[in-house]
Order: C-alpha cells, then structure tokens, then sequence
C-alpha cells in the first residue's frame, strides 16, 4: 500500500468513527516522532495503535481492513493467568470489503457491530488438524444465546448484535448495506503469530513510502 492512501484511509477513518460518538484515545494523534520516542515504549511493545492492512494483495477496497487498537495485555500475563488478559479494537469493514478466512490459535474474542451497515460473518468449525471441517454444523454464542449454522453459514450481525469466536473457529466477515463499526474485545491479542489464515497471505502490508506519515502504523513500529 502507498504511504499516502494510508493517510487518507487514516483521515477518513477517524471521521467516521467519529460520526458514531466514540473518540479514539489522546495516542492515537501523536506524531511519528513522539510515537518513536520513550513516552511510548508500552505504546509500542502492546501494538497500540493504527492498523490497515490489504492482506498484501493490493486492494485494499476488495480486501483489506481498518484497526485501532486501543488497549491490549502481554503474552507474558496470559501465561502466568493474571494481569492484563484482555484487549480491546475498534475496526472498519467496508461495503463488500473482505477480510478472509482465518482462525487463531489462543485468542477468544467477541465481534459486535458498533454501527451502520450489517455485519455479515462465514463461519466454519475446524477439524482435528486446525483445518477447516466442511461437512460439521458449527455453534457459536450470539449475545448469550447460542445459534447453529451448516457449516460455511452465514451469520448477519445488525448494529448491536455480537458474537463470540473460540480459538479455532474459522472466520471471514464483511460488511453489508454499509460500511460497519466494529468492536472487537477480545484475549491478549498477537496480531504477528495468532492469526492462521486459509490461504497463504501476509498480515500486516507492504508500505510504498511514496509521503511522510502523518501517523504510525502498528506496523512501523
């Protein structure tokens, strides 16, 4: 992704999350050269912060995703069972953008839409290798109330509906009607070991440094 697509995806971004009622918290306008400074060390080491990704594939409006992440607890807490367990983002699927298949090894979380257009998710159970299992119905909570679909069903999420993903579950999500807030609460996230995807694709995306950054990606840390 260039540089400069990213500061806009950035700009446009805040706006609309803004358009919701909700304000991003006082890091996420400090400048590169505040963010690459000693104040932010834990800023850093939590991978607090902006997060757009295209999945490496160059299209980033077909496949891609907007992240914040606003708070999140280390590996170390979760292998000693106390501490800070938890994290928090706030995300943005657009209109018919993709965010493909994928499942993680340790991280439970709870998907909610926040607001706009519905969120539609394909969900698989897996087999027992990790893989997808095409044939099993698969079960998961809704709000506390457990729903079951065929597998590869389709699960649609109006503003304020949620859902919660185990590890394992195999998931893709986009939005429809809309573009879709999105509130993901979730265990310690590890956003560069806990995700395996269906397909061999990157994580984070290439950045074509073709302008200054007029804020840091988790990436460029």
């Amino acid at each position: 992704m260039k540089r400069s697509e990213i500061n806009e995806i950035i700009a446009e971004s805040d706006a609309f999350i803004r358009s919701h009622g909700a304000i991003l918290p006082p890091f996420a306008y400090w400048s590169p050269e505040r963010l690459r400074g000693p104040e932010a060390e834990m800023i850093r080491a939590r991978g607090l912060g902006w997060d757009i990704t295209d999945y490496g594939q160059g299209r980033f409006a077909e496949m891609g995703l907007f992240l914040f992440t606003i708070r999140n607890g280390t590996v170390a807490d979760l292998g000693s069972g106390k501490g800070m367990l938890y994290a928090e983002k706030v995300m943005i699927t657009r209109d018919r953008q993709l965010s493909p298949m994928h499942r993680h090894n340790i991280k439970a979380e709870d998907i909610i839409n926040r607001g706009g257009g519905d969120l539609v998710l394909e969900l698989w159970a897996p087999d027992e290798n990790g893989g997808i299992d095409r044939h099993s119905d698969v079960t998961v909570p809704s709000d506390g109330v457990p729903v079951t679909l065929q597998a590869g069903g389709h699960l649609r999420l109006k503003p304020g509906q949620s859902v919660t993903l185990m590890p394992g579950i195999w998931h893709a999500f986009w939005a429809e009607g809309g573009d879709c807030l999105v509130g993901e609460v979730s265990t310690v996230n590890d956003d560069r070991t806990d995700n395996v995807f269906e397909q061999p694709i990157p994580r984070f995306s290439q950045v074509e440094e073709d302008a200054a950054p007029d804020r840091l990606l988790v990436s460029d840390y």
